[in-house]
């Protein structure tokens, strides 16, 4: 089985580079600011044995700079993706939340429940990517007709 890290990256790396690739202005915004978050909160990481232990500050200004681009991008898109995004992006947030409240909050739980809504939302970033470039193709098809 492949490290947990491993297959971050590899979904990380085809739903951003799709969107970026095939994406429209949103989907390739949001390509970048997850790909940004991902760099930024390595470089902030706490030391590895220290990690969840308290309140990890600079995820929390990570998470929250990406929640805020995120529902910006719900804002003013035209499409559902982002909803669902934006709100994934919230429960991640609240991760934080809970730590703050609970400080014997355990380590694992807090990094779990930090680290797994960045699967569902890039897969989420994937699927409005690709239905948005059917969508161009459908669009394209039509005009010709």
């Amino acid at each position: 089985m492949l490290p947990h890290w491993i297959i971050f990256w590899l979904v990380l790396v085809v739903s951003c580079g799709y969107a970026l690739w095939r994406g429209r202005r949103y989907e390739r915004i949001a390509a970048l600011v997850f790909v940004a978050a991902t760099v930024l909160s390595i470089v902030g990481h706490s030391p590895l044995r220290g990690r969840y232990v308290a309140l990890e500050t600079s995820d929390l200004v990570v998470d929250s700079a990406v929640l805020v681009a995120v529902v910006a991008i719900a804002l003013v898109s035209d499409r559902f993706w982002p909803l669902w995004a934006a709100g994934l992006q919230l429960v991640d947030s609240m991760s934080h939340v809970m730590k703050a409240i609970d400080a014997d909050l355990l380590p694992k739980v807090y990094g779990a429940a930090e680290r797994f809504w960045s699967y569902p939302i890039l897969i989420i970033l994937l699927v409005g990517a690709w239905r948005q470039h059917r969508r161009s193709i459908a669009e394209q098809t039509r005009a010709r007709t």
